[in-house]
């Protein structure tokens, strides 16, 4: 992904992100925020849905479409790697921009291992 691709996309943090990661990303030009500790699952899905921000949690909650169609959220990047191995969060993230483009978001959960991604559509209220 180009830099100019990546300032498409948006994100935001879900407070279990590790600090490091969105500060990392910050400084790589990425458009992230996070809201205020102890927000509700469902607040961060709506924000997420109206200002069209990709939320990156570490929350499986948030993988169930059942909880969370694609009616109710944007999208999720839902972090599969362990909370203490940084550096490779960032890595996969760094790769994760690199091999997408804004589109394969929107509607999407992307499930990010250290060393691999995989793309799965969130499902609607409707099916």
């Amino acid at each position: 992904m180009s830099n100019s691709a990546s300032r498409l996309i948006r994100f935001l943090s879900d407070e279990n992100v590790d600090k490091r990661l969105e500060k990392f990303l910050k400084e790589k030009g990425v458009d992230i925020i996070s809201k205020q500790k102890g927000l509700g699952n469902g607040e961060l899905a709506t924000f997420s849905k109206s200002e069209k921000r990709i939320l990156i949690t570490n929350d499986e909650d948030f993988s169930n479409s059942e909880y969370f169609p694609k009616e109710k959220i944007f999208s999720v990047v839902w972090l599969k790697i362990p909370q203490d191995k940084i550096e490779l969060s960032k890595s996969a993230f760094l790769n994760l921009l690199k091999e997408t483009k804004p589109e394969d978001f929107e509607g999407n959960l992307i499930i990010l291992y250290g060393d691999k991604f995989r793309i799965e559509s969130i499902s609607s209220e409707l099916t």
